[in-house]
């Protein structure tokens, strides 16, 4: 049986569906900690309880997220903190830029470590 997060994988129409899972794939090979779930209906993916990315279908736009989460940004006094994000519109009909995927996962995973 499908869970809902592999629904949201197999609904998504080709060149979509088959770049959303190998964006899923590049990502969950960083490191073996990494979690992937379904969160706001969208797949998302944590390390250590910490935000790192997710994807979405907006339209007929591939958008993948990169969070920072806000837990390791400096705090001011008085100023609300909030996660940052990074998003980029990946062309499913090109190749995936792989390396910066896997670089920008790599570089939240360090700074994630370091705190």
């Amino acid at each position: 049986m499908n869970t809902q997060l592999e629904d949201y994988y197999l609904k998504q129409a080709e060149p979509y569906q088959s770049c959303l899972l190998a964006i899923k794939f590049i990502i969950l090979n960083v490191d073996e900690q990494i979690i992937h779930e379904r969160k706001f209906q969208i797949p998302n993916f944590s390390y250590k309880g910490k935000k790192l990315a997710f994807l979405w279908m907006n339209r007929k736009k591939l958008i993948l997220g990169f969070i920072t989460d806000k837990s390791v940004l400096p705090r001011i006094a008085g100023l609300k903190t909030k996660d940052q994000l990074d998003m980029i519109q990946i062309d499913p009909t090109k190749d995936l830029p792989k390396e910066f995927i896997e670089t920008k996962i790599k570089e939240l995973i360090e700074l994630y470590s370091a705190k």
